[in-house]
């Protein structure tokens, strides 16, 4: 039996899969719709942005920047990522070499 959801509820999906990035699958456990529905409102939704940019062209199109926020948080975090294995790693070097190091002078 189709359940009628309020236009917010499927904005909150759509967001989810399109910025957020979620699975179709972790958003059907998560809220109990079927993965078909999830499909289709990202679809429309997709359709109605690029309605929306035809009639006002000065207007970005909503699902490209949330395509373009989801690429730069992967990116952001692959990022975070590298930072903290080059920070594991300079400080393994510095253990190394302060280890290497000669107490006693050499006269």
């Amino acid at each position: 039996m189709p359940q009628n959801h309020i236009p917010e509820f499927k904005k909150k999906i759509v967001r989810l899969r399109l910025e957020e990035g979620r699975t179709i699958n972790s958003i059907t456990t998560e809220f109990g719709v079927s993965k078909e529905s999830v499909r289709r409102w990202c679809n429309e939704f997709q359709k109605e942005c690029q309605a929306q940019s035809l009639q006002n062209s000065s207007s970005a199109n909503d699902a490209d920047i949330m395509k373009e926020n989801l690429r730069l948080r992967k990116e952001l975090a692959e990022k975070e990522k590298e930072i903290a294995f080059l920070k594991k790693r300079r400080h393994s070097l510095q253990r190394k070499s302060i280890r290497g190091l000669s107490i006693h002078r050499e006269i």
